[in-house]
């Protein structure tokens, strides 16, 4: 997760930093217990029951429906008792909402577990009681997060506690739901609503598939980016819908074999690979792949970014566009290497970043901004093999013309509208 997406977006620490965060989490969570305190409400006594048959119901394990009473301990016992579990283990979320704290959900666990969420877990909004994240899984293999419920992060009771457009060294806000070094997970059919931050962060994951989910918050909300991913591969996005804050979905640093289907984005800030090159020690994207997919009055549709003074020297490439459809987004087709949130960068920088083998495939439908197409380029280290083939982009406006820029950028065009083959 190399990446904070700010509505001036900077980056997140890099990986040395976040381990120290996971391990913080990890022993504040063994000394805390993952308490959350509400000041209306007292915490509910632990029911310390075993999983009946394979299932631990949070119920029996002394949560109490109704979002008032803290429920972590309940559901902390019951992910310790499914984790230790052999076999098919199943964690119980019924219908009703659950208020919860931080948890921590680390693994190795002895069978394969799947939380299977009916009802709603409502994070505490009093920041004191988070470490770092609320929900985070930690080298688990084989996850299963399936249901009809939602995880509400209860977002605009702390949304006014962000500073980070206005500094670039602000105290982050809790993330929603974060994956670190989960190999051959699922999250499918549930519902992410009103993070405090970024709803969901993949970090260093294997083979994940997330499907039929819904991501919601205000247009205005800020970081509340909907699915984040770095350092990981063979992550697959499909039929889902999201409408937040910030980017839709970000695809940072070190990240492969994404492929991204069926994905209805807005608002939002579109779906966008980087920042790269914030950091020392970044490594490529590859292998990138988005079809099938509709932006609507996104900020952003389809977006490659990289700072001008990158401090890492890295490649993006192999990356796909493929029957795009935009209703009203602005800046529909961006690649951004002089990308630089809140004037914090050095502009003459020398760029490090490489951008290439980049096509964008029937892409069409209506812009908000005249310009449908920007390629800007660097012009010490240009973009090479951009392609684009039937890019039908028109803007909606009525006060100028559909146009291109196009710098430093080498490629080809074809059955694109006239006044966007500037390649």
């Amino acid at each position: 997760m190399q990446e904070t997406k700010l509505p001036g977006k900077m980056a997140f620490p890099n990986n040395t930093v976040l381990r120290a965060i996971f391990l913080l989490v990890l022993v504040s969570v063994a000394h805390a217990g993952g308490k959350a305190k509400e000041s209306s409400s007292a915490p509910a006594e632990g029911g310390g029951g075993s999983c009946d048959g394979g299932t631990c119901d949070i119920t029996k394990m002394g949560a109490t429906a109704g979002g008032k009473t803290d429920c972590t301990k309940a559901v902390q016992e019951a992910w310790t008792s499914a984790c230790g579990g052999t076999g098919k283990q199943k964690i119980m979320i019924p219908k009703g909402d659950f208020l919860v704290g931080p948890l921590n959900f680390t693994g190795p666990c002895k069978g394969d577990v799947t939380i299977q969420l009916d009802g709603n877990l409502l994070a505490t909004t009093d920041l004191s009681q988070y470490k770092a994240n609320w929900i985070e899984i930690l080298r688990v293999d084989n996850l299963v997060i399936t249901g009809k419920g939602k995880l509400d992060g209860q977002g605009p009771a702390v949304w006014g506690k962000n500073s980070c457009a206005k500094k670039y060294d602000c105290k982050i806000l809790p993330n929603s739901l974060v994956l670190d070094f989960v190999n051959n997970g699922e999250v499918s059919g549930i519902t992410l609503l009103n993070s405090k931050f970024f709803h969901m962060n993949v970090f260093q994951c294997k083979d994940m598939v997330i499907k039929d989910v819904t991501v919601t918050a205000p247009g205005d909300s800020p970081n509340t980016d909907g699915i984040h991913m770095g350092d990981s591969s063979g992550v697959t996005i499909s039929n889902t819908v999201i409408g937040v804050g910030d980017d839709c979905i970000s695809i940072g640093p070190g990240t492969t074999k994404v492929n991204i289907t069926g994905v209805t984005c807005g608002p939002g800030h579109g779906i966008s690979i980087g920042s790269l090159g914030r950091y020392k020690d970044e490594k490529d994207v590859t292998d990138i792949t988005v079809k099938d997919c509709t932006l609507k009055k996104s900020t952003n549709g389809l977006r490659i970014k990289a700072y001008e003074d990158a401090k890492s020297v890295l490649t993006a490439s192999k990356i796909h566009y493929e029957n795009i459809k935009m209703e009203d987004a602005a800046n529909p087709i961006i690649i951004d290497m002089k990308y630089c949130p809140n004037k914090i960068c050095t502009a003459s920088g020398d760029s490090k970043v490489t951008v290439k083998d980049v096509s964008f495939k029937n892409v069409t439908g209506t812009s908000s901004t005249p310009e449908a197409v920007s390629l800007l380029c660097s012009d010490k280290i240009p973009c090479s093999g951009v392609t684009m083939d039937n890019v039908k982009v028109e803007y909606s406006g009525k006060n100028n013309k559909t146009m291109a820029v196009c710098n430093n950028a080498k490629g080809s065009s074809t059955g694109c509208l006239k006044e966007l083959a500037c390649l």
